[in-house]
């Protein structure tokens, strides 16, 4: 069997940089097998698998780590918008609805931009019971819980940047992952980072689910609605987010880097 394939940059306009999706628009079914096991030899920190419904303009979407499917991925999903825009599959300006774990997700192309439609994710402020009071020598200066989560917010960007965790404490003390944030530097209003070694990726590049809950976490501290956000990984990557009640709009660029044949 041949499957056309893609890499795709989201979260940025430049190539190698942002975080890197597979996306696979497939015109026949595949096992979940199948599905982890590409996902697997493309080791990406997701690979999504986009296929036709029944309803016109729907389509299912799933996204897979190299060794698990999870419920929600934001870059995967801007990636996915972005090369069916590409290969034709719809028109710039039309909305997809995506058929996902996360319930329906709706996505449009503007101009270079793909915006996207996802729950706000509800952060409760806590303190963690290892993490207490630092964060690998940094200060943890308020904390909040999420679902499978936690949110650190440390002193500033620079923290942010310079944070080493180490990933065997990570993944020993956290479900999924942990999320780190501050204020943010420059034209940026926060800065964040996502450490998730439990589900295959110890650092993340950019991530769009993490950003679900950070928006709902800054509005609680700030009250801003819109947020310019950068993550502050090796790759990096920029997305603007707006909450909508219980949504949060995110918008991002995408740039493709690899399309070729996968055959197994």
């Amino acid at each position: 069997m041949k499957l056309a394939i893609a890499t795709i940059d989201a979260f940025t306009s430049k190539a190698f940089s942002g975080n890197p999706a597979a996306v696979c628009l497939l015109d026949q079914e595949l096992s979940d097998f199948q599905m982890q096991t590409i996902a697997m030899e493309m080791n990406l920190s997701e690979t999504a698998f986009v296929k036709k419904t029944s309803e016109p303009g729907s389509y299912s979407l799933r996204w897979f780590t190299p060794t698990v499917e999870i419920d929600l991925c934001g870059h995967a999903t801007l990636a996915s918008a972005f090369w069916m825009v590409k290969s034709a599959w719809v028109k710039p300006g039309d909305i997809i609805r995506f058929q996902t774990r996360s319930g329906e997700l709706l996505v449009k192309s503007d101009a270079d931009w793909i915006e996207m439609d996802f729950p706000l994710i509800p952060t409760v402020s806590g303190r963690h019971p290892f993490f207490k009071d630092e964060f690998f020598g940094a200060k943890i200066h308020h904390s909040a819980r999420l679902k499978g989560n936690w949110i650190f917010e440390l002193q500033d960007a620079h923290a942010i940047e310079s944070c080493e965790p180490d990933f065997s404490v990570v993944k020993k003390y956290s479900e999924v992952g942990i999320i780190i944030t501050a204020e943010g530097k420059a034209s940026f209003d926060i800065y964040s980072r996502f450490f998730g070694p439990n589900t295959g990726i110890d650092e993340d590049p950019v991530t769009g689910f993490a950003h679900c809950a950070l928006m709902d976490y800054w509005f609680q501290r700030s009250g801003k609605e819109k947020l310019k956000a950068f993550q502050a990984s090796k790759r990096g990557g920029e997305l603007h987010l707006e909450k909508r009640e219980d949504r949060v709009i995110i918008r991002g660029k995408a740039v493709n880097v690899l399309v070729g044949e996968i055959e197994f």
